[in-house]
């Protein structure tokens, strides 16, 4: 099995992070191909940037579809994620959905630790998008600026962040909750043992649920709001994402 583990960022570091967080759970014989965005931002942390992002990550599907059997789109937002299903027959699996997912089946309420206020907006919507606000707890974040990189955050912010997981059990009532931002990848199995209830990885998630996927050999919707729609002509984009559109 091959998952496309793709980084819509333009951060190689970031990528390798993450697949470092994803490679202990991969079952025997999974591989990761990994892709990294060679045009967009260092890091997406808006609404705005994710739409940018979102062309970018079916570019990306494009150029390698036939060659991998799903896609992980390794950015918490999820950019691209409902367009890539309806364009592409592979799974396709977002890290943030695939960790909301997650978090309600181990607990009736879940809630987010992120590391910047700028993401908290972009962040519910993916809650909403999930139609599981009934459920969700809220986002915190650390009152603190960000010091430094965000190479550097689980470094800089590790405490407090193992903190407001312990805010968002107390005050918010989170049974679970979900520590987002492709810089915190891996951060959760570090402190699993200081937290009082389960933390989420998105990126570990999100490779298992990939994996399930593929496993499952699900038919390819014909019919829905995922069915393919008609192909149509376009002008100037990438060849691979014109003949998919196209075809």
């Amino acid at each position: 099995m091959r998952l496309l583990f793709l980084n819509p960022n333009t951060s190689v570091s970031l990528t390798e992070r993450m697949a470092d967080a994803a490679r202990p759970v991969l079952a025997p014989g999974t591989e990761l191909v990994l892709a990294t965005a060679d045009r967009g931002f260092p890091y997406i942390s808006s609404r705005a940037e994710a739409d940018i992002s979102a062309s970018i990550v079916l570019e990306m599907i494009a150029a390698h579809e036939g060659r991998v059997d799903a896609v992980i789109v390794a950015a918490f937002g999820d950019p691209g994620l409902l367009a890539a299903r309806e364009l592409f027959d592979i799974p396709v699996v977002g890290v943030a959905e695939a960790s909301i997912l997650t978090a309600c089946a181990v607990g009736d309420r879940f809630g987010i630790v992120t590391f910047s206020p700028v993401m908290s907006t972009w962040y519910l919507d993916t809650v909403t998008r999930a139609g599981l606000t009934g459920r969700f707890t809220g986002v915190r974040v650390p009152d603190e600026p960000m010091q430094g990189g965000i190479d550097e955050v689980q470094d800089t912010l590790g405490t407090r962040l193992v903190d407001l997981v312990e805010h968002a059990v107390e005050r918010d009532r989170a049974d679970a909750v979900i520590i987002g931002g492709a810089p915190l990848a891996g951060f959760a199995a570090k402190v699993r043992d200081r937290a009082s209830v389960p933390m989420i990885d998105p990126v570990v998630a999100a490779t298992l649920y990939a994996e399930m996927l593929v496993r499952m050999d699900l038919t390819v919707p014909r019919r829905g709001a995922y069915a393919r729609p008609p192909g149509k002509p376009s002008i100037g984009l990438p060849a691979a994402l014109a003949a998919r559109i196209g075809g």
